[in-house]
């Protein structure tokens, strides 16, 4: 009895311990089970996705850039798939190295080192992808409302992807963003099914701590770039737009930025310093200004160059068949149409365009620049409240946030931005130069090859230098000997009839100081001191004094007609006034007033006879004598008759007039010719 109920309890305690063994060993086979069918799920799923990405880029946008749809904003839509698919490519290729381990622990080991390895450049392109997303899904949007493109779209993938029985892209657009979420998930359910005393176990906490700080990256980011879309955009309001937008709330906003702005200019409150910031801001205002002065200065080089091309002497009628003339006239041809139309259009393309380009790349962080200034108004108006009350309301909270998100975004993008503008700017002054040298490479190969045309085009250098010497001498010459013979060659202009203003400005200055004491301006007369007149030739002045102040004879004190002052008197000669200005001086002596008077009282005449009326021409006739002293002059005969072909002379001036003269053209004053009435002969005439 004692021993047979002495062996029952041995036999139930032995079958105890094994079903205890039991349930010890099968919960640790189905951790290793749900470990290793974690660890598959990842690989898998990860070959699936790389292989639907793929089918994404190489398939799907491929049959679309072939249809080559103007309306179908194929980077918008895609973006950066192309560097997701290379960085998941080698990922994947990672992950499938790790199932060659031969312990399981050093397979999640590998695993846990190739998140770490991945996780900027993941964070890198997701966080890229993900903020543009939201603008791929209003694309998708809006081709479904467009027939035609939402055909295309479809008959693309029923060509290229009729497996997945996708009904539009977002089937696949949407993969890249579930993925990168699903990296925490995955390592967490490996994880999880992994023993606390394994020595992956640390590792993989890591990694998933890792990856779940990417998608917060990523959704940061992504807010911030939100924040940057509402704000960098220039609005272009009209005044009405403006005073639509006040209000109450709108007013004490921009008074209280303006008020602590004030402060700040007035030392009263401290500004928040951030060095970092600042220095990028003056890096970025310098890009500004730059890519400014830039635009200003190649707007001016082309303007200077149009200016320089205006004078086109193939254009003109040079009436020289050969020679140096011709031969210059098939040089400025050539620059005209063949030369600088190339260089404009190189210009235009290789500096002109990338630099307003440039120019509008600036505009959004402008915008962003000036708005936290705004923000960071608000920001420490705020913060001060705060320590006062201890808390701040919801609305003060988001302005907060957003002051933050927009100096986050400046201070992680403005140094890329920066470096871009400045290499941009670095590529566009290295192309403004090399095509400025290429320009006089080729002008300089034109002109060489009609120098070698010209007599003196082998001429030695020493030899060609001292003809250009000689002509220039020789021209020197010339031309100070044509001044000197201007000069006292060229009669002085005789008197001629006057404007009715001048004829009362005539006989104003004969009422004040007598006919006796008027002259006239033989060459126009440029004041160069105080007390000194500016008059032009032709004028007519009354002598105050033969001498200045100082008892110099050579300047004389005249009156023109109102202002007062000294001229030089070799510019003066007596005015003889003509005929009718002559009438018009006797009617202001005393004798023809006393006749006046004398005649007043008598009778009144007899009506005369009424004639008919008749029609006077005119004709210009030479008022003196002129005697050519060029080739290009012609002589006059003072009463000869000429006709006036242009009023003026080649240069526009209207001191030199081009005449017919016997059949003879030349050029003659302009005051040396009068236009006199010619009267038909009154009477009756007999019809032909």
């Amino acid at each position: 009895m004692a021993s047979a109920s002495g062996a029952e309890p041995d036999a139930e305690n032995a079958e105890e311990a094994e079903e205890a063994i039991y349930e010890e060993v099968l919960p640790c086979d189905r951790m290793e089970l749900s470990q290793r069918l974690a660890v598959e799920e990842l690989i898998t799923t990860e070959a699936s996705y790389v292989h639907n990405i793929q089918l994404c880029v190489s398939d799907i946008r491929a049959h679309l850039q072939k249809k080559q749809l103007p309306d179908l904003d194929l980077e918008g839509l895609f973006s950066n798939t192309d560097d997701i698919l290379h960085v998941s490519r080698r990922f994947l290729k990672g992950l499938e190295a790790t199932a060659t381990q031969g312990q399981e622990q050093e397979q999640l080991l590998c695993i846990s080192t190739l998140f770490h390895e991945f996780k900027e450049e993941m964070e890198t392109v997701y966080k890229i992808y993900c903020a543009s997303y939201d603008h791929a899904l209003q694309l998708v949007e809006s081709y479904r409302k467009d027939p035609r493109l939402q055909e295309e779209i479809l008959e693309t993938l029923n060509a290229t992807v009729p497996h997945t029985g996708a009904s539009d892209l977002s089937f696949f657009l949407v993969m890249p963003v579930q993925r990168v979420t699903k990296y925490p998930l995955l390592l967490e359910n490996i994880l999880k099914n992994t023993p606390a005393s394994s020595s992956a176990h640390s590792a993989l906490q890591a990694a998933a701590r890792a990856m779940a700080q990417v998608n917060a990256n990523i959704n940061e980011y992504k807010r911030r770039r939100e924040v940057a879309t509402k704000y960098n955009k220039a609005e272009h309001l009209t005044l009405r737009d403006r005073l639509a937008r006040l209000n109450t709330h709108s007013i004490a906003k921009k008074t209280t930025r303006l008020s602590r702005l004030l402060m700040h200019e007035a030392g009263i409150v401290a500004k928040t310093e951030d060095k970092e910031y600042d220095d990028l801001e003056e890096k970025f205002q310098c890009v500004v200004s730059s890519v400014a002065t830039l635009k200003e200065n190649v707007a001016s080089y082309l303007g200077h160059l149009e200016a320089f091309l205006l004078p086109a002497p193939h254009q003109r009628d040079l009436q020289m068949d050969e020679g140096p003339a011709q031969q210059y006239r098939h040089f400025a041809e050539c620059l005209q149409y063949t030369v600088f139309p190339e260089f404009k259009r190189r210009l235009d393309r290789l500096v002109c365009q990338p630099l307003n380009s440039l120019s509008d790349m600036l505009v959004g962080p402008q915008q962003l620049v000036k708005k936290r200034l705004d923000k960071l108004l608000d920001y420490e108006e705020i913060q001060e409240r705060k320590s006062e009350m201890g808390s701040v309301t919801y609305d003060e909270e988001a302005a907060m946030n957003t002051f933050l998100a927009i100096n986050d975004l400046l201070v992680a993008e403005l140094p890329q931005f920066n470096q871009v503008a400045v290499q941009l700017l670095r590529q566009i002054l290295c192309s403004f130069s090399t095509l400025q040298r290429d320009l006089a490479a080729q002008v300089l190969q034109q002109a060489e090859k009609e120098l070698q045309q010209m007599p003196h085009g082998h001429m030695p250098l020493p030899s060609f230098w001292k003809v250009v010497e000689d002509t220039l001498q020789q021209s020197g010459a010339q031309l100070q000997a044509f001044c000197q013979t201007f000069e006292t060659v060229t009669p002085s202009p005789v008197t001629q009839p006057l404007n009715p203003a001048e004829e009362r400005k005539v006989l104003s200055l004969v009422s004040k100081h007598g006919p006796d004491k008027l002259y006239q301006v033989t060459s126009n007369i440029s004041g160069s001191k105080d007390l000194d007149l500016t008059l032009l030739r032709g004028q007519i002045v009354a002598l105050l004094q033969s001498a200045d102040t100082k008892g110099n004879t050579s300047r004389w004190l005249v009156d023109a007609g109102g202002p007062r002052g000294f001229v030089p008197a070799a510019k003066l000669q007596p005015y003889s006034p003509v005929q009718s200005q002559q009438r018009g001086m006797d009617l202001l002596t005393p004798e023809s007033d006393t006749e006046r008077r004398r005649h007043s009282y008598a009778l009144p005449e007899a009506p005369k006879p009424q004639v008919a009326t008749f029609t006077p021409t005119f004709q210009v006739v030479a008022g003196f004598s002129f005697a050519a002293r060029s080739p290009h002059e012609v002589n006059l005969q003072a009463g000869q008759p000429v006709v006036v072909l242009e009023p003026h002379d080649k240069k526009g001036s209207k001191e030199w007039s081009l005449v017919e003269v016997n059949g003879q053209r030349g050029y003659v004053p302009s005051s040396y010719l009068v236009t006199v009435p010619v009267q038909e002969p009154m009477g009756w005439s007999l019809p032909v």
